[in-house]
């Protein structure tokens, strides 16, 4: 006779339940006996193992939909295994799930519940562990308005009712350890809303995932996967101040820098991305590769910013191990690896965190709070304890375990105003009635804090396109604590000024000359990224005014000016060889051009530029103060020139920069100076070696005893047109 009645079934057969184990496993039953409980919609037979039975028992069916149970006289709990057998045949052994105790403690749920976990990764999402002396994979997730949740996969036939997830107290937590799962499997969650129906998610904390279009979630175990060779890199970038350092950046979108078109357009996996793309970025002298986001998402032309996956490596380019072998091969060849990082938003596909039980869980739930018109995303509850939790262990994950140098935020300016593209009553006040999105400036602040803490030497850097004060102000002052902000109005004065026809530039003089106002406010990146020549922009070589040699010529002498103009710099694949289409995300880049000359040259300008900007502590050890800077000329307007001087800590160590923006060639230039001696031309863009027309100084000037610029010496010197030159004083 079933020791459950019809009622008290229910909840197990029709997957209702939240405490599944309350029913299934092992429960004491009166003072001498005990009884076993186990459902399995699949099988014809269920059979008791246990070294304390002396034979197979076989379980009783008291429910045709699979529920079956056995009564033993025994006073004490004992261990057992379950053996079924399908109605075909097939048999299968395994340990109860439900005979386990829950694998998180007290103190992780307590931790996680307050927003301090912040490795909570090592226990959410799935882990292949062993579990009381038992290996298998323990399963967890947080829906804290789920009605139920099952770990679904290969393993259960995609069936919810098999393993029914136990909620964790009042967490929102939900966990389910399955003997004998490993490496390899493919799940989900099933999900029962309080409305009542059925949702399929993926795992937010999934580590992999199967390859786009499919989007189902991979076990992934990471021991042993991959030992680390970058101990030199690390231990010599905890002791760096970066500010004082070089910074000449090359951003990459890792899906379109090369493809293999004889194999239908197939991607680089990340190991032979480690074969050409390390080389190239060292062979070019940059410092830093910063790749857009490699965290999952579905759709390529999304670049990545649409994640569904924040802790799974995409599965486009390989595994994770992978990737760390890729960032093994930058950090052995001296390069920094910054990460492309998107905690303002995130899409609302169905399998992802969007309405994640069916409430807004990750998200709020009012529009006008929770959701970006702009891109048709959902915005992040940063209030919410669970939510930061998430984030902020998601921001030293990738820290953590793939040795990343720097986390670029996206986007941050969507998360600082609560009327961020909005209007009218599109948006909601703070609660003193401003406009400033209060949980997202405290959660951006925790974020900086403790990712300095835990990884001296990192960088944070923020893409805030507004003034919002102290972006990269210490969070101890009352800043955001970002290490830098991008340069966004630099980049938008300079790009207005340079796609002016010369003629036209004197009177637009300002764009080059007013970023220097504001230009030590913050600690600025200068940057030409991947937005600059997307949706019908042009490319920068195409940016650039002219017959095809002034474009060539326009360019190299604006990248002169932004490597000795001070902050650090970011450019993005393709202009440093003059691709001529705008960068498409789902083609290579045009490497055939490389094989005309003027190409050719512009990257041989380009890798040199890097070069001296390196070898150069004038242009980078003082960034970010007037102590680094000094005006020559800024009133030049008519001829579109302008010079000053960049400084070195050492006072022996100053750069003369001087840029004519006019196709005319300018001869007895006097440019003032602040010493006598001999100026080394150590830089000219418009060197024949670079497609230039080979104008110049013949490698350098002595200085005259001729006072200028209210300076008691000068330099006469010939400034070729369109270009840039860098004078290097020499006692």
């Amino acid at each position: 006779m079933a020791t459950l009645n019809e009622h008290e079934m229910n909840p197990i057969l029709n997957a209702q339940i939240k405490d599944p184990a309350y029913l299934l496993g092992m429960h004491q039953l009166g003072e001498e006996k005990v009884v076993i409980r186990a459902f399995e919609p699949y099988a014809e037979k269920v059979f008791l193992i246990s070294d304390q039975l002396e034979e197979e028992v076989e379980l009783e069916l008291i429910h045709g939909d699979g529920l079956f149970e056995r009564v033993i006289e025994t006073e004490e709990f004992f261990d057992y295994e379950l053996k079924y057998r399908g109605y075909h045949g097939g048999e299968w052994q395994r340990k109860d799930p439900y005979s386990f105790q829950p694998y998180l403690s007290d103190y992780d749920l307590y931790l996680f519940s307050e927003g301090n976990h912040h490795r909570v990764y090592e226990k959410m999402g799935a882990h292949v562990v062993t579990h009381q002396g038992v290996k298998g994979t323990v399963f967890t997730v947080w829906a804290p308005e789920a009605e139920r949740v099952s770990v679904i996969g290969n393993f259960n036939s995609w069936d919810g009712r098999v393993h029914q997830m136990k909620l964790l107290g009042h967490s929102g937590v939900w966990e389910l350890f399955i003997p004998g799962i490993g490496e390899g499997e493919v799940y989900r969650f099933e999900i029962l809303s309080k409305e009542g129906y059925t949702l399929i998610k993926s795992d937010p904390y999934a580590f992999y995932s199967e390859v786009r279009p499919a989007n189902a979630s991979v076990v992934y175990d990471y021991n042993g996967k991959y030992e680390w060779q970058d101990d030199h890199w690390m231990e010599k970038r905890a002791k760096t101040n970066w500010l004082e350092r070089p910074m000449s950046i090359y951003e990459v979108n890792l899906g379109s820098w090369a493809r293999v078109p004889e194999e239908e357009n197939r991607f680089l996996s990340y190991r032979e991305l480690a074969d050409k793309l390390v080389d190239y970025v060292k062979e070019h002298n940059y410092t830093h590769v910063e790749l857009m986001p490699v965290a999952e998402h579905p759709l390529d032309e999304s670049w990545g910013y649409q994640v569904t996956g924040y802790f799974a490596v995409t599965s486009r380019f390989g595994k994770p191990e992978d990737l760390m072998y890729l960032i093994d091969e930058f950090h052995k060849n001296d390069i920094g690896v910054i990460l492309d990082w998107v905690p303002g938003h995130f899409p609302k596909d169905a399998h992802g965190l969007g309405r994640f039980d069916g409430s807004a869980v990750y998200e709020h739930l009012d529009p006008r709070l929770g959701e970006h018109q702009d891109w048709g995303t959902y915005i992040f509850n940063y209030g919410r304890n669970e939510v930061k939790n998430f984030l902020i262990s998601n921001a030293l994950y990738w820290l953590d375990k793939f040795h990343i140098d720097g986390l670029r935020v996206d986007a941050v300016a969507s998360m600082l105003y609560l009327d961020y593209s909005r209007e009218g009553d599109q948006w909601v006040p703070n609660k003193y009635g401003g406009r400033e999105n209060l949980e997202a400036i405290e959660f951006l602040q925790y974020f900086n804090s403790i990712s300095h803490e835990y990884y001296p030497g990192i960088l944070t850097i923020a893409e805030e396109s507004t003034a919002f004060e102290g972006v990269s102000k210490p969070t101890y002052l009352g800043g955001l604590g970002f290490s830098m902000k991008w340069n966004m109005g630099w980049m938008n004065d300079a790009l207005e000024y340079i796609e002016k026809d010369p003629i036209y530039r004197k009177y637009h003089h300002n764009n080059l000359t007013f970023p220097f106002v504001y230009a030590f406010n913050e600690n600025f990146i200068l940057v030409l990224s991947h937005d600059e020549v997307v949706h019908m922009k042009g490319s920068m070589i195409n940016k650039m005014p002219g017959d095809y040699w002034q474009k060539f010529a326009n360019l190299r002498a604006f990248y002169s000016y932004m490597y000795a103009h001070p902050g650090k710099n970011l450019t993005f694949m393709g202009g440093e060889f003059g691709q001529w289409k705008e960068w498409n995300a789902t083609q290579s880049l045009d490497w055939n051009l490389l094989d005309f000359e003027a190409h050719q040259k512009l990257l041989d300008f380009v890798t040199d530029l890097n070069g001296i900007y390196q070898e150069e502590a004038a242009l980078w050890e003082i960034d970010f103060s007037y102590d680094g800077f000094e005006w020559i000329d800024c009133h030049d307007a008519d001829n579109s020139i302008i010079s000053f001087m960049r400084k070195a800590k050492n006072p022996d160590e100053f750069i003369i920069a001087v840029f004519n923006f006019t196709p005319i060639e300018r001869s007895n230039y006097r440019v003032g100076v602040p010493r006598e001696g001999y100026y080394e031309e150590i830089l000219n863009s418009n060197a024949e070696k670079y497609w230039g027309s080979n104008s110049g100084n013949m490698g350098g000037v002595w200085s005259e005893d001729h006072p200028w610029q209210n300076r008691e010496c000068s330099i006469n010197i010939t400034l070729p047109p369109l270009s840039g030159l860098y004078f290097k004083f020499k006692r």
